[in-house]
């Protein structure tokens, strides 16, 4: 039978646009870590560095020398949001709770933030505002705004094809997930204590960490038990329904580490997300986690700096090291050694580090925009810092704003400048 030259058109382009599909599905399995895919007409891919203290993220090149582009306020609404916190007394009770214990005595103005697919906004979460905002790229006006449940919000995750993002809700023990164009709640579930790190996998799940009570000074191990419910809740992408918990305590337990925390910090799975390699509170190091099996495989304890106190209660919100991110071929994992002031690059099938590069309080790992390097914050000395993931040593070093964190790759127009103060 013949066909005809139309019909042959719409096959090719079915066939271009799952093409298309696929790619973008692939490149999900690194979404938290690399961030979305490059090359699209008209944009060009970035590195958000979201400066928590500060309220303003920098822009810098993905790749090559990361040298800055530009800078935009993600706090447009500051003075309006202060006003309503100081005329509701519970709402300022819980602003200056921040402030004094997770905030070091500063207001967090930025914790995560994720470019929508046409580059046209950022949408970042706030934790001293309790919200998630979407901020023009252009203009730096807002778009729109979403009050979380609860009284403070945290970490972030962008779905595989771009288009919601998933919040931790931190006092009300909830993930909202959010349409990114429009702020419209999708759905929600329920966590553990204190929700933090998300992730979005390939089958349709949304892993979320929850960390327990971090900012008590009950940090004694015989204490642990203070620190809540702490725990991996696994629910559907689609109908949000929980579908799986992990409690890493029997895990921990079984493999012969009861002296661990079972409090996943931050995390990454390899490209096959087969294993989880975690981060836990109060460690000097990573685990290693197969998903099938449901086991801890192995643990990798990193070297101590001597000049890090020995007191818990001097570390970080229970941290000793919070970053983690893994390159694209899962053979090498970069480290940030928080309270231990350097970061390393450790070879995924020895555990063996590499160079120790200091680093001022590193307080996350990125994967670059072409996966050759590692990014980290220096919440410190408020710069972020290029290490080489085939050699493991330093590239350069980025001037940023106050306190960096969240570093985290997207995509601006073309052309992008960065919008009238």
């Amino acid at each position: 039978m013949r066909v005809s030259a139309a019909t042959r058109q719409r096959r090719r382009v079915r066939r271009s646009a799952a093409v298309a599909m696929a790619a973008i599905l692939m490149a999900g399995v690194f979404t938290n870590e690399i961030g979305s895919a490059a090359g699209e007409p008209g944009l060009r891919q970035v590195m958000l560095v979201g400066n928590n203290w500060e309220g303003v993220a920098d822009i810098i090149k993905s790749t090559g020398d990361f040298a800055k582009i530009g800078r935009i306020n993600l706090i447009p609404d500051k003075d309006k949001r202060l006003a309503e916190i100081y005329l509701n007394p519970v709402k300022l009770a819980y602003f200056l709770g921040i402030r004094e214990t997770v905030g070091e005595g500063h207001d967090q103005y930025i914790d995560d933030m994720y470019t929508t697919p046409d580059g046209s906004a950022i949408v970042v979460s706030r934790p001293s505002f309790a919200d998630v905002v979407s901020v023009d790229s252009a203009t730096g006006r807002m778009k729109w705004r979403f009050p979380v449940s609860g009284n403070r919000s945290d970490h972030m995750a962008v779905s595989p094809d771009g288009t919601r993002v998933a919040v931790s809700a931190s006092t009300s023990n909830t993930v909202h997930v959010l349409d990114i164009n429009t702020g419209k709640e999708l759905g929600k579930f329920s966590t553990g204590d204190k929700p933090h790190e998300n992730v979005f996998t390939a089958d349709g799940k949304i892993w979320n960490m929850a960390i327990g009570d971090v900012n008590t000074d009950l940090d004694d191990p015989e204490l642990d038990f203070t620190k809540g419910d702490r725990k991996i809740t696994i629910a559907d992408a689609n109908t949000f329904k929980v579908v799986r918990t992990i409690d890493m305590r029997d895990r921990l337990d079984a493999f012969g580490r009861s002296d661990l925390s079972d409090a996943v910090r931050p995390v990454a799975f390899t490209p096959d997300q087969t294993k989880l390699y975690f981060q836990v509170s109060f460690f000097n190091g990573f685990v290693e986690y197969d998903v099938a099996s449901d086991k801890i495989l192995r643990i990798k304890e990193l070297p101590k700096n001597p000049k890090t106190s020995t007191d818990r209660k001097d570390w970080v919100n229970d941290s000793r090291h919070h970053g983690l991110s893994m390159d694209p071929s899962g053979a090498k994992l970069c480290v940030a050694g928080t309270m231990d002031d350097y970061a390393t690059i450790v070879d995924r099938a020895t555990l063996q580090e590499g160079p120790l590069v200091t680093a001022a309080k590193p307080y996350w790992a990125t994967v670059s925009g072409d996966g050759k390097a590692c990014v980290i914050s220096e919440s410190a000395a408020d710069q972020v810092t290029a290490i080489d993931f085939a050699t493991g040593n330093k590239i350069t070093s980025i001037p940023v704003g106050d306190h960096p964190q969240r570093i985290r790759v997207g995509n601006l127009l073309t052309g992008w400048q960065s919008p009238a103060a």
